[in-house]
């Protein structure tokens, strides 16, 4: 049985895919490191996997050689293995301030729950309204639920039921 990031028997290698181009169904991952005055923001966005690790490993040290509180915006990743773990985990160990991780989606939050990693970090949600308003999250599709469609959405040619 193959998994996600295995390939084809006699398949092309990582390396032997053109420049651009990407497997059906994949997003690449990247890892972007922003310095603001008060804090650092690691952006995580895509397939966060072994192919990533030494971007990650670069993040770690740029995040840390600023001695600003570091946080990590997850929203737009869409695939998440051990090496990201891995990479959470050594920033919360690392580093004198809890790191922060905004806008997980679902799949971050299992991984951090069942590894217990997330016990070491702040999990946020920075577009959850206040206690009275369900979280939402701008995934960029009109919400679709029990209710119907959301107020004021009306159908476009890319949405999906």
């Amino acid at each position: 049985m193959r998994d996600g990031n295995s390939r084809e028997p006699g398949g092309p290698t990582q390396s032997e895919v053109p420049q651009g181009s990407a497997a059906v169904g994949s997003e690449p991952g990247s890892v972007h490191v922003i310095v603001h005055s008060d804090r650092t923001r690691i952006v995580l966005s895509g397939e966060v996997d072994a192919d990533l690790g030494p971007d990650l490993t670069e993040a770690t040290s740029d995040a840390e050689a600023t001695g600003l509180p570091i946080e990590v915006d997850a929203q737009h990743v869409t695939f998440m293995d051990s090496s990201g773990i891995a990479f959470l985990a050594r920033l919360a160990t690392r580093t004198s301030e809890r790191v922060r991780v905004i806008n997980a989606p679902e799949t971050v939050l299992f991984l951090l729950e069942v590894t217990r990693i997330g016990e070491l970090l702040d999990v946020v949600d920075e577009n959850a309204g206040s206690d009275d308003e369900p979280a939402t999250v701008d995934h960029g599709l009109p919400t679709i639920g029990p209710g119907g469609r959301s107020r004021g959405a009306s159908p476009e040619p890319d949405d999906v039921a």
